[in-house]
């Protein structure tokens, strides 16, 4: 991932020059403790003339064509249609093929996933945490891009696999959501053994599982870790109370 500003990453992905993608960073922000100092989301009890001048500093640092499109996460498998979207909606991604429409999500530790076609005339942002990516939320995502298209797909900062200890039930849950024996086995490799029959858990490794089944081969990203770098990144496992982290997507005439 390569950096053009302290305030944001730009996604190192072979996308189509029509294709422009960022992701913040928590710095040099308008926010103080325990947001400090970029924070972009307006649920996490920030001051919200802090996160408007946040969300202003970011439209002016990226050149956005529009303001994002801000969903209103749930965890769930929920995909919406951009130019259909006409206010603060439940979901958690969202796709178009609109020129200077751009898709968000927001993140402090689940992983944010961002999506374009060869061509580079569509695009989605879809955001996963462990319970959205085992229900489908990928699955359903990658679902409207046509069954022809080469899709990219760049894994952003999540939580490492290193760090994230989850319970037995959560193993379980993705074995269960298994499609077939090659998809279950890249589940179970996901997973190692932890302390007191809990296991580490790699949401990078269940994410490339998921878009494989689905044939996304040309997968990015997936280097950083939010709970280990908190010079860069927000963390709830870290913090619980904390900001949030945007990646962007957009589409830009040639």
């Amino acid at each position: 991932m390569n950096s053009n500003n302290a305030s944001y990453l730009v996604p190192d992905w072979p996308a189509p020059s029509s294709v422009k993608s960022a992701i913040t960073l928590r710095t040099a922000g308008s926010s103080q403790a325990p947001f400090d100092a970029f924070n972009i989301a307006d649920h996490v009890g920030d001051s919200p003339s802090a996160v408007i001048a946040n969300r202003l500093a970011l439209n002016h640092l990226l050149g956005l064509p529009s303001e994002p499109i801000w969903l209103q996460q749930v965890h769930g498998t929920e995909v919406v249609y951009g130019p259909e979207v006409s206010c603060k909606v439940a979901a958690d991604a969202c796709y178009t093929d609109a020129l200077g429409q751009v898709c968000a999500v927001m993140t402090a530790d689940c992983l944010p996933v961002l999506f374009c076609n060869q061509q580079g005339t569509k695009i989605a942002a879809a955001h996963a945490g462990w319970r959205g990516l085992c229900a489908g939320i990928l699955r359903n995502t990658v679902s409207y891009f046509s069954p022809d298209e080469t899709i990219f797909a760049y894994l952003g900062p999540a939580i490492g696999p290193q760090i994230f200890e989850v319970g037995p039930e959560v193993r379980e849950a993705f074995l269960c959501g298994a499609q077939n024996t090659q998809h279950k086995a890249r589940i179970d490799s996901a997973f190692r053994s932890s302390d007191n029959s809990r296991y580490l858990a790699d949401l990078y490794a269940l994410a490339r599982a998921e878009l494989s089944y689905c044939g996304v081969e040309n997968v990015y990203g997936g280097d950083f870790c939010t709970y280990s770098q908190p010079e860069q990144f927000y963390s709830y496992r870290r913090n619980q109370i904390t900001g949030r982290t945007a990646s962007l997507v957009w589409l830009e005439s040639l």
